[in-house]
């Protein structure tokens, strides 16, 4: 189920709480605006964090410690309180008699004390009475619009650390030197390739092209955005260019109606993305291919039947996606006989940490499409987990704390179990996004990543250097299919 709170507005209310997350118990638009069924989801639960939404766009609620039940008595909770959202602020209602701060009602929902019930009487109501157990303005804390457009209920859960790491990670300036020499001087172990090809697939949204971004700030040394990722402004500029031939109304028109395009249509392109050792550097033996994200419609994002012409290298940079329909060997710019150079070294999925659990049926159906023909093709598969500090409040406050994070290794075996790769196939890192400065941690966190990828690419030329040593006198392998073709010979 997806969580009705913006990021800020979760993260605001777990630092009330300490190092906690919320998981969506109850929502009242999926399970029904009923006392009934509020309390089969959420009794005996604790503790909680119940949020209403209004018409008015309003969003309030409360905390409590006690597991909800249909006793038709108060509970006492010293720790309960009621809030609401100015924009992302969050205003807090102590409760001021604590032997009042929950009432058990069956017929309702959330009741605290007298003063304020989501879902009352079984409809999709407000019940606000501020004053007697909490204090609170009626017009800031709903707007007076007494109306729920839905209901959520959380149970808070602790984010376990571990007593020790359970992967071993060098935090040290040094290891961040030695880990970007390694890619630098990295050569793929067939003579015929001088940069590896990794590709990323994933849903819209999860950082694909930020983690391009990511890694070319590092060899930069200061964080860059070549890439397009949460703007469209770049792409836009180039689209606009075709149409300036126009008169001038028209274009500044065209102008106007393509700066408000929103940003999946700037990103239907496959790029090949190179990258230099600083800013006059060598190009790096590494090309990061992105691709249009995947989304849950037919016929929207990704079409899955055009990964086998990508893993193949039949694909041209900045080929412009078709949902609609996959590339055809006629079109122009499809490259019919590619080298190994061109095809795909390395598959990399890259997911949404905090997203992860609630992955949609749709997208994980196409994610298993797409890995079945990577796997016909014998190629290496990664996972990245991208937004672990959106995820974790405890790898928010440090990096570090990654691998003692019991919640990131939980998220990281659902990775691998939605996948279907195994738990050393799931690589966690934070892209950059916000940050104006580098930070050397996550440069580990990030080079690391890179490193795991060129093993794995290691691991496909070994397999075709051991399936090319097996193949008899007179027969051609193809590549392609990985299947052996009778050659006769002329």
């Amino acid at each position: 189920m997806n969580s009705k709170l913006t990021k800020n507005q979760e993260r605001a209310i777990c630092s009330q709480l300490g190092n906690v997350r919320l998981k969506v118990l109850y929502k009242a638009s999926i399970h029904g605006f009923t006392g009934d069924v509020f309390h089969q989801h959420c009794d005996n639960k604790s503790p909680t964090v119940s949020v209403g939404y209004n018409k008015s766009g309003r969003v309030f609620g409360g905390y409590t410690r006690q597991p909800f039940s249909q006793s038709g008595q108060y509970v006492n909770d010293d720790q309960a309180f009621l809030f609401s959202f100015s924009g992302e602020k969050l205003n807090k209602y102590p409760c001021i008699y604590a032997q009042y701060a929950v009432k058990m009602i069956n017929n309702c929902g959330p009741y605290f004390g007298e003063d304020l019930v989501l879902i009352s009487g079984s409809q999709p109501k407000v019940l606000s009475n501020p004053g007697n157990y909490y204090n609170f303005n009626a017009a800031e804390m709903h707007g007076n619009d007494l109306n729920l457009t839905e209901c959520e209920v959380y149970q808070v859960e602790e984010n376990a650390e571990m007593e020790k790491p359970w992967r071993l990670v060098i935090w040290e300036s040094k290891r961040k030197t030695e880990l970007m020499e390694s890619i630098k001087f990295y050569k793929p172990l067939n003579s015929s390739v001088t940069q590896a090809r990794v590709l990323l697939v994933g849903p819209v949204g999860v950082g694909k092209s930020s983690f391009f971004n990511s890694i070319n700030s590092v060899f930069r040394g200061h964080v860059t955005s070549q890439a397009i990722s949460g703007s469209s402004t770049t792409s836009l500029t180039t689209h606009v260019s075709d149409y300036k031939h126009l008169n001038t109304k028209l274009h500044f028109f065209f102008y106007q109606f393509m700066i408000l395009l929103p940003c999946s249509l700037c990103a239907q392109q496959f790029r090949t993305y190179s990258m230099k050792a600083g800013r006059e550097g060598k190009p790096l033996p590494l090309v990061l291919c992105d691709t249009m994200g995947l989304e849950e419609g037919v016929g929207a994002g990704l079409d899955v039947d055009d990964i086998g012409n990508i893993l193949k290298g039949h694909l041209p940079d900045r080929y412009q996606f078709n949902p609609s329909g996959p590339l055809q060997s006629e079109a122009h710019g499809f490259c019919k006989s590619p080298d190994l150079k061109d095809k795909i070294h390395c598959v990399t999925y890259v997911l949404d940490a905090s997203k992860i659990s609630i992955m949609s049926t749709k997208i994980e159906e196409k994610l298993n499409a797409i890995r079945r023909k990577v796997n016909l093709m014998g190629i290496p598969q990664l996972v990245l987990l991208t937004k672990i500090d959106e995820a974790c409040a405890l790898v928010r406050k440090d990096i570090r704390n990654v691998y003692k994070s019991g919640y990131i290794k939980d998220l990281m075996q659902e990775a691998a179990a939605r996948v279907g790769v195994p738990l050393s196939c799931i690589i966690p890192v934070k892209n950059y996004s916000e940050e104006l400065e580098l930070d050397t941690n996550t440069d580990i966190l990030l080079l690391s990543a890179v490193i795991q990828m060129l093993r794995f690419v290691d691991n496909f030329f070994d397999e075709i250097s051991d399936q090319l040593s097996s193949v008899p006198t007179g027969i051609k392998y193809d590549l392609d299919h990985s299947l052996l073709l009778n050659n006769p010979k002329k």
